[in-house]
């Protein structure tokens, strides 16, 4: 225990849970939309157990993320995942489920907020594995503390959502733009991105448009037939 006694060590852990707070922003966003759906007593169980999982399953991708991110088409699979998913919590169909389902709705809400969790961090886990520099003891406090953040921020954002609704067309634009900045990062198209980097800017702006657009058709088509089936 002898690193703990070592200013790196404690710098080290700083700085993950600065990285973790300034990069966990979208993924409050994206929890807060899972969750805004479902009873109070249903939200604060998604938001503390999805978080909480997916930290974890942050950590083992951390491990791995280096690897991870050579292979061709993840990205591109990863944020065509996105974009269904910023689709999905725009147009209802989380929020129908969640409401006729019970508790089949936050089970709904956690893998929700783990799918989308994983694909968001992709980028994001290097600059914490680089600040560990390979001290798993340092990387797995760095982000267990962070967990609380992420928590608070949700829960922060659901109390947000239900006074101000447009911030849920504001954070489903902010998973489609995310999810078009992740398929242009793929691999497979650095060379092309690289030469017009302008690229990267269209492709998030188009992802951010196609989530916030069809959603909204969607969720109009919803509404038309809702009466009908009554």
């Amino acid at each position: 225990m002898e690193f703990l006694s070592t200013s790196d060590f404690w710098i080290g852990l700083v700085k993950i849970i600065w990285i973790n707070i300034i990069l966990s922003g979208d993924n409050a966003v994206v929890i807060a939309l899972a969750a805004r759906s479902l009873p109070a007593q249903q939200q604060k169980k998604a938001i503390m157990f999805g978080s909480g999982a997916a930290v974890v399953l942050r950590i083992i991708l951390t491990v791995v993320a280096a690897k991870l991110l050579e292979l061709s088409f993840l990205q591109i699979i990863g944020g065509c995942l996105l974009l269904w998913i910023g689709l999905q919590l725009l147009s209802g169909g989380e929020e129908e489920e969640g409401e006729s389902k019970g508790q089949s709705g936050m089970l709904t809400a956690i893998r929700t907020i783990l799918i989308a969790d994983l694909v968001m961090s992709l980028d994001n886990v290097i600059a914490v594995a680089a600040t560990a520099q390979g001290n798993m003891v340092l990387l797995i406090l760095g982000l267990a503390i962070s967990i609380p953040l992420v928590i608070f921020g949700s829960t922060l954002m659901v109390k947000l959502m239900e006074r101000f609704p447009v911030i849920v067309v504001l954070g489903a634009a902010l998973i489609g733009w995310v999810g078009g900045e992740t398929i242009v990062n793929d691999r497979l198209l650095h060379d092309f991105t690289a030469a017009s980097p302008w690229l990267h800017y269209v492709a998030a702006a188009a992802g951010a448009l196609l989530v916030v657009g069809l959603g909204k058709l969607l969720q109009a088509r919803s509404n038309k037939t809702s009466p009908l089936e009554a």
